[in-house]
């Protein structure tokens, strides 16, 4: 495994960034698939529009979140608050700045929130797995060392390799991968098809990215931490919790309706 996929001369290209290209390809073509078969009245221009939003408040939120919980790291190292090539994008932090922006665009065309974000749901998930996989190629988001016979020992240059160097770690990446696609897989072939009030399938990802999140961080190494406790794991938390209470409290399973 290496970081870089290519290069030649000055030109350069990592697998961290080429997932982030395939996550938004990818997710750009289901999305406009399911405008189309909802009937939102945005056309592909307007989708594209809106995911560039979303992804760049996105990156602006998950960059700042992680840096927030890392601020004495990057006041001694300021050069490095822009070196997202170097890891450190935080999904939760990510989220919310992705939303806040998504929710500003789809307010300025008149378009309900919460049936835009059904929509989303199975891309976001999926481009969450793709993004795994390079954090796997990078070398961050990783886990503890291991005994198991899957163990990998990362490369020295990487980030996991120089904190563990010739240690069997966890793929920890590998195994939130499996579960994102998992969750795609139910999201877009079985609960899309079936009727529901707009913001289940949002919902609904929601509670079963935070189940398979706060599993996959009790094997990881490099946890953000709110004192003794991980951060991802209390976000988590709160965020199942949020999503049962919405579901329960406005039934949104309980419909026949196609959307």
């Amino acid at each position: 495994m290496h970081p870089i996929l290519f290069e030649y001369g000055l030109i350069q290209i990592r697998f961290y960034g080429l997932m982030y290209v395939i996550a938004i390809l990818v997710g750009s073509y289901l999305i406009k698939k399911e405008v189309k078969r909802r009937g939102v009245k945005l056309t592909d221009d307007d989708v594209m529009n809106f995911i560039l939003w979303a992804v760049i408040g996105g990156i602006i939120g998950a960059r700042l979140y992680y840096v927030i919980f890392n601020l004495n790291y990057y006041l001694a190292n300021p050069k490095e608050i822009p070196a997202v090539w170097h890891g450190g994008l935080a999904f939760h932090g990510g989220l919310i700045g992705g939303l806040i922006f998504a929710y500003v665009y789809l307010k300025r065309h008149e378009i309900k929130f919460w049936k835009m974000a059904d929509i989303v749901a199975p891309a976001i998930i999926l481009g969450q797995a793709f993004g795994r996989f390079g954090n796997f190629m990078n070398g961050d988001a990783h886990g503890m060392p291991t005994t198991m016979p899957w163990g990998i020992v990362f490369p020295p240059e990487s980030i996991a390799g120089s904190e563990f160097p010739n240690i069997p770690l966890h793929p920890v990446m590998l195994y939130e991968m499996g579960i994102n696609l998992s969750i795609f897989l139910f999201l877009w072939f079985y609960l899309k098809n079936k009727g529901h009030k707009d913001g289940f399938i949002f919902a609904v990802y929601l509670l079963l990215y935070s189940i398979g999140r706060f599993i996959v961080e009790n094997f990881r190494a490099d946890s953000l931490m709110l004192g003794y406790l991980r951060t991802a794991q209390v976000v988590s938390i709160t965020v199942a919790i949020a999503a049962v209470i919405f579901i329960l409290k406005y039934k949104l399973w309980a419909t026949e309706a196609k959307k």
